[in-house]
């Protein structure tokens, strides 16, 4: 297995080359930096500059404008010369796709230049090509011939690069050969980067985004072990998952990702992909970046740390670079093949009533006596010291602490206890069936694993009280496989953060982190709801009880989805609207989610324009393209259906093609007791 970060359990920055973009600095010591992109026509400049300025009075250290033709390209003078008038010296980073000649006007103008390999220079037409050796160095040559002119031109000017490869826009070239896979991204980019190295330009930043955060992330963790094999370095890494949406999705998604990566000190500088205005990317940047600032990166710093090297490998039981879950013990509905569990944290209520179930996804109706149980429905409630005396749905069951359980008459059917790991030692009498284990990953626990190795009934519910408690909790899991404990673990992350979007991101780092990686059998959120402060730039707050509740229960399964995991509800990958896009993305996303947001499972993408269209859909079911002003395109996978809908009808005629397509169904209340 090859390296791909500095350390698996102790937060270190791998160290990358140093780029200067303008003032900035970028990689190395240097911190992350916070980035963000323009959705005005850069034809108009007096828009492009306020919303410029609106990014870089947010925290924006960069800023990213789309350049998709020449006449962009050149207004990017008057966008920095009134910038620079202004008082704001901001680096700027013009957006190429398709288009040689407008980077090479661009390079010329601003600081950096951002170029896709899947669409500099080859084709996307989703056609099978086979090439023979020959042929394929023959096109490698004709993209050296073609990408030369810009890096000469970065050289002259001082400008620096992102060679930035997108999953969904991969060419057919580099499909044919490699796949729709995460070698086949990093493979696209280290064509171009060989070509930059070979005439000795290094001023390159690179990035490998999708909006799947598992192909994301390992694509990163690929591109990593690929430059220190073939150059003994790495160049400065741009994180990003793209088209993540907008809303609580889009942060978690976004989140997983990059946050993923960030635990194990991979990136230089980041942006945060939402379908919403530029400006409000950046709370949600500072909120990730905030995380790794406070954390101190000078070396090993416990004897249990493993640096990775090329020449040192752990042993590790999972392989970073491709998912595969853990294989666990089915107790009871967890572990084995059973999707992750979900647990309600009712840890501070004083009670606890049939009502607020409805938080949590289960609805009583005293008409019919039944219980309405939604796909978002928890499967476990954590009640502390306190028992339910009423009926619980049949697919709810209780946890208390172990000293409470141990002395209840409550239905053994539904009520399991929760030891602390002392108990569990001590114990004269457990459950049967289910007990559950709270586990500090940070102890001493020898004698607790050596007891797992004789007991099958066990779920371990495991957290940590250190910053790095992604890595710390990981490292504890490979503990467990190396000694051959197969038990199932829920993934416990208490956040007491003061904002939503600062919890979110806590959350869906450290519990998404492990998931992608293949660990994890539940997800355990928990949280005091007195802490929570009024977040002034999104507004959104959860202050009371009732609502924390469904603030948790939404966030895990959200988490669950967004790794793929365990699918409650449609899936959106929308992308974040830019200069060239062709209708009111926000307002259009919003009114799709409103009419389809029930048909659980399915991915709808919603891109603005051809350059975020088919390719950059990836693994959407169905996808709404801007094609024209105006004008709609819809897509059945990767093949059209429709073109050139009026946008006035479109979301009508999405709504036809699913209904055609055979995954329509009508909204309607499942009762299920």
């Amino acid at each position: 297995m090859n390296s791909y970060c500095e350390s698996l359990s102790n937060y270190k920055r791998l160290k990358t080359r140093e780029v200067k973009v303008g003032n900035l600095t970028i990689g190395g010591n240097n911190p992350i930096r916070i980035q963000t992109m323009t959705t005005t026509d850069t034809m108009d400049t007096v828009a492009t500059v306020a919303q410029t300025i609106r990014c870089i009075e947010a925290g924006a250290e960069l800023v990213r404008i789309t350049a998709p033709s020449k006449n962009e390209a050149e207004n990017l003078l008057n966008i920095k010369d009134e910038l620079r008038r202004l008082g704001y010296n901001t680096p700027l980073v013009a957006d190429i796709h398709f288009t040689p000649n407008a980077a090479e006007i661009a390079a010329k103008i601003i600081e950096k230049v951002r170029v896709n390999p899947g669409n500099y220079v080859d084709k996307k037409k989703f056609e099978q090509i086979e090439y023979t050796d020959a042929e394929y160095a023959e096109e490698i040559d004709r993209i050296k011939e073609r990408f030369t002119p810009l890096v000469l031109l970065c050289k002259e000017h001082g400008t620096a690069m992102r060679i930035g490869t997108n999953h969904g826009s991969l060419s057919d070239r580099i499909m044919s050969r490699y796949g729709d896979t995460a070698i086949g991204m990093v493979e696209s980019a280290m064509e171009f980067l060989r070509i930059a190295r070979g005439e000795n330009y290094h001023q390159i930043i690179l990035s490998m985004k999708s909006s799947n955060p598992l192909v994301m992330v390992q694509a990163y963790r690929l591109l990593i072990t690929h430059m220190q094999q073939e150059f003994g370095e790495c160049y400065p890494l741009h994180l990003g998952v793209t088209e993540a949406g907008d809303g609580e999705d889009g942060r978690i998604k976004s989140a997983i990702g990059i946050g993923c990566l960030l635990e194990d000190g991979i990136g230089d500088t980041i942006r945060v992909s939402l379908t919403e205005d530029p400006e409000f990317e950046i709370p949600v940047c500072r909120d990730l970046v905030e995380r790794y600032e406070m954390q101190k990166d000078d070396g090993p710093q416990t004897t249990n740390d493993i640096p990775l090297t090329i020449n040192h490998q752990p042993s590790l039981f999972y392989s970073p670079f491709e998912y595969k879950r853990r294989i666990t013990n089915a107790v009871n509905n967890i572990g084995g093949k059973n999707v992750p569990i979900v647990m309600a944290d009712f840890m501070l209520a004083k009670t606890i009533a049939a009502a607020d179930l409805q938080t949590i996804g289960y609805r009583y109706d005293v008409a019919t006596d039944k219980w309405n149980i939604g796909d978002a429905a928890a499967d476990y409630i954590y009640t502390a010291d306190k028992l339910i005396n009423f009926p619980l749905p049949g697919t709810l069951n209780f946890i208390c602490n172990y000293k409470l359980w141990q002395n209840a008459t409550a239905d053994e059917r539904k009520c399991f206890p929760l030891f602390t790991a002392y108990e569990f030692l001590a114990a004269e009498k457990i459950h049967v069936q289910l007990n559950f284990i709270s586990v500090c990953v940070e102890d001493e626990n020898g004698a607790l694993i050596k007891k797992l190795a004789e007991t099958k009934n066990v779920v371990l519910c495991i957290y940590s009280s250190k910053m790095n408690a992604m890595q710390q909790m990981r490292m504890f899991i490979n503990e467990l496989e190396t000694k051959g404990i197969h038990c199932p673990v829920v993934i416990a992350v208490e956040s007491m953060k003061n904002t939503i979007d600062a919890q979110l991101i806590e959350f869906s780092a450290t519990a998404g982190g492990l998931l992608l990686d293949g660990m994890g059998d539940g997800v355990w959120l928990i949280n005091d709801p007195s802490q929570i402060v009024n977040d002034k730039v999104s507004g959104r707050t959860y202050l009371a009880a009732t609502n924390n509740y469904q603030f948790l229960n939404n966030t895990s399964f959200s988490i669950l989805q967004a790794v793929r995991t365990r699918i409650s509800k449609t899936e959106y990958i929308s992308c974040p609207s830019c200069g060239r896009t062709l209708f009111d993305l926000q307002e259009t996303t919003s009114k799709i989610r409103n009419v389809t947001n029930h048909l659980k499972g399915l991915k709808i993408a919603v891109m603005g324009c051809i350059v975020n269209g088919p390719g950059e859909m990836a693994d959407a079911d169905f996808g709404y393209v801007g094609s024209g002003v105006g004008k709609i395109t819809l897509y059945r996978g990767k093949e059209v259906v429709k073109k050139n809908i009026n946008s006035e009808v479109a979301v009508d005629e999405l709504i036809n093609l699913l209904k055609e397509s055979g995954v329509w169904v009508e909204q309607e209340l499942g009762i299920r007791n």
